[in-house]
């Protein structure tokens, strides 16, 4: 409205409300106001009362959302899943919850956005599971938000092994040393750290055939049966064996079942295990960069021959490693 057509309008209004006001005047007593203060009156309607059907711009809704992106696209039972989330609003700290775990998330500062890993156990149904996410503000005000996610189902082979009869049928001796390696993973596995280490994409740790999957269902000696919770590569004895991303060594000891064993914290509750080697390459303790050599592939420990067994571990559920190494991972 121009300011040709806000005058009289304006006078209109004056006018009929001021009608009103002085047909008011005997309700409101002698002496409570006089025409003075009744166009006093009329003139602070007019400013306060603002323009039917209209809305304050103070007043208007926020209209921003959560995104929340999810790799891979299909998930199934055995994946690691990798959560891209932009809140809302700012958060200084980001948490969720996913099939019972608490997932940990990192900032990226430049696009105010989290990244979090996390993973699906072999023994998870399929269905629709729920995200939950619970963000602070700068200002201490919690927010949260939930997504629907679906997990599809996987079906694994069935192969059957033969190893040495000790493996399967351990003798008391032998029942003390798998007890002991037990106690040595577990102090290990509790040594996690929540802060991310790992920086970009995983990469193989050689360049060599797969020779087992994971999720396999292994019979061994016609009578044990057990999950396969790794990939193998085919590898001779003495193939350098390299990290498979930026992380601390927390384990690098000799096992009953696994031989000689690394273990790397890369952070977020995640972990990776490199079994069976000839020789070691670092100590625990040790800071490892992506691709730097850990150690060399061997046959040590419950094996049918030299090969390289590598798997992936997060807050105690093994994932597939092949899933991982395809993961579009951004840099830290």
């Amino acid at each position: 409205m121009t300011n040709g057509m806000l005058t009289p309008w304006i006078a209109g209004a004056c006018s009929r409300v001021g009608a009103r006001l002085e047909g008011m005047r005997p309700l409101l007593g002698k002496g409570s106001c006089g025409r003075g203060s009744l166009t006093l009156l009329l003139l602070v309607i007019l400013v306060v009362v603002p323009a039917s059907g209209r809305t304050s711009p103070l007043n208007k809704p926020a209209t921003s959302s959560w995104s929340i992106q999810v790799q891979p696209v299909r998930l199934v039972n055995g994946s690691p899943v990798f959560f891209r989330v932009a809140p809302a609003v700012r958060v200084r700290s980001l948490t969720g919850k996913w099939l019972k775990h608490e997932v940990l998330f990192s900032a990226n500062a430049r696009n105010k956005t989290w990244y979090g890993l996390a993973g699906i156990g072999l023994g998870t149904a399929p269905g629709v599971y729920t995200l939950q996410l619970t963000g602070v503000t700068p200002r201490g005000e919690e927010i949260s938000f939930e997504k629907k996610i679906t997990v599809s189902h996987a079906s694994y082979p069935s192969i059957a092994v033969t190893v040495a009869k000790k493996f399967t049928e351990p003798d008391n001796q032998q029942v003390k040393q798998i007890d002991q390696g037990k106690t040595i993973k577990e102090e290990a596995f509790s040594k996690v750290t929540g802060e991310r280490q790992w920086s970009g994409d995983f990469r193989a740790p050689v360049e060599a055939r797969i020779s087992d999957v994971f999720g396999t269902q292994r019979k061994f000696n016609g009578r044990v049966l057990s999950t396969h919770q790794g990939l193998d590569f085919a590898v001779p004895t003495g193939t350098p064996v390299s990290a498979l991303n930026r992380g601390t060594v927390i384990l690098a000891r000799s096992l009953y079942f696994e031989g000689n064993c690394v273990v790397i914290d890369h952070g977020l509750g995640l972990l990776t295990l490199y079994l069976h080697l000839s020789q070691f390459q670092v100590k625990e303790g040790d800071r490892v960069e992506s691709g730097q050599v850990i150690g060399l592939s061997g046959g040590t420990g419950r094996a049918t021959g030299p090969h390289l067994h590598v798997a992936v571990r997060w807050q105690g559920v093994y994932l597939d490693p092949a899933s991982l190494l395809q993961l579009d991972l951004p840099p830290s």
